[in-house]
């Protein structure tokens, strides 16, 4: 059985969000899920498990970092019967085609690391995530009016405002991979899923870019994150 996990058999939903901050993990129980529970806070990592449009869905949160999500993602899908995962966080901007606040949807995650070869053995740095997630998050998004950008991400070992040079790391990613951003735990969650035959899909909202300046306030980083957790709500039960 999972060894970070202290939830029950049954008190986690096949269908999961997955903020990386216990926090906002708690944040969307209480503003958004109806006769949610508390079923896991091993090591802090909260997940609640409740009701949302009357469906049953957990929101866990999977800390920071590939080797701390791989971890979760793998329990959840092993041991608890979990299917679906959908990430929700945010990420750096590498493009000016990208603004600040904006909702990306990601195609496919790079990593230059060694988590595949850890885990399986396997030389693979470039991972695509769920067709079926992506579809329904796309259609959902059509039906709600909501902006998004599909893209291309990297998944990087080390957080990129405290990178010496972002610039000189974004350059050095290779071009024909198309890479417009970064964040820290995509690859690991669509490469658990892959290996486990299950579905991960990943939602970034962007917080900030190496091509543009701006301070955002605090009203306005919570409206962004509210419709990117919305468009996460409303696809999972669609799953």
């Amino acid at each position: 059985m999972a060894i970070h996990n202290e939830a029950k058999l049954g008190e986690i939903s096949r269908n999961v969000l997955m903020p990386g901050d216990p926090m906002r993990a708690k944040y969307i129980a209480e503003n958004f899920l109806e006769e949610y529970k508390l079923v896991n806070s091993v090591r802090g990592i909260y997940a609640y498990t409740g009701k949302y449009k009357g469906k049953e869905i957990t929101v866990m949160a999977s800390g920071m970092g590939m080797p701390s999500i791989g971890i979760y993602s793998y329990e959840l899908y092993k041991f608890y019967g979990v299917e679906n995962i959908i990430r929700i966080g945010s990420c750096g901007a590498y493009t000016d085609y990208l603004n600040l606040l904006d909702i990306v949807l990601v195609d496919k995650s790079y990593t230059a690391g060694n988590f595949a070869k850890n885990m399986t053995g396997e030389e693979c740095h470039m991972i695509d995530s769920s067709n079926k997630l992506n579809n329904i998050i796309e259609d959902v998004a059509k039906e709600t009016n909501q902006k998004y950008e599909k893209c291309n991400i990297a998944c990087t070992e080390f957080f990129d405002p405290y990178l010496e040079n972002p610039k000189l790391f974004a350059n050095s990613l290779p071009l024909e991979n198309e890479i417009m951003g970064a964040e820290m735990e995509s690859f690991a969650l669509f490469y658990v899923a892959k290996v486990l035959n299950k579905q991960a899909s990943c939602l970034l909202t962007v917080a900030d870019s190496i091509c543009k300046e701006g301070n955002l306030t605090s009203e306005a980083r919570q409206k962004s994150m509210n419709n990117m957790i919305l468009l996460a709500l409303e696809s999972i039960i669609k799953a």
